[in-house]
């Protein structure tokens, strides 16, 4: 399937945990499209935000089941990306954050 870079980022997950991965070694931390790989990945960010990309990680998150009463059902699972950019580059949509 073919995304189009914008298409492959959906969000940027941040959270004090991903907030110390920024500070500590330079590392993003982005909600993907499921369909998205590695290569995708890193191309959309350089291009989205003109850095350079050292190395892309990803996984998948599974969702929980949850239940209201007597009916069960299952979040939806997401895909997480784990971006390391080259050292003295940053994203400038994280700063101030």
């Amino acid at each position: 399937m073919k995304l189009h870079s914008t298409q492959v980022l959906v969000r940027p997950l941040i959270t004090e945990k991903n907030n110390v991965a920024r500070d500590a070694s330079n590392e993003y931390i982005f909600e993907v499209h499921m369909d998205s790989n590695k290569p995708m990945i890193k191309g959309a960010v350089e291009e989205l935000f003109a850095v350079k990309v050292e190395e892309v990680r990803t996984l998948v998150e599974r969702g929980a089941n949850r239940r209201v009463g007597r009916f069960t059902g299952r979040k939806p699972n997401r895909k997480k990306a784990f971006v390391r950019l080259a050292e003295g580059q940053s994203i400038d949509f994280f700063e101030g954050v």
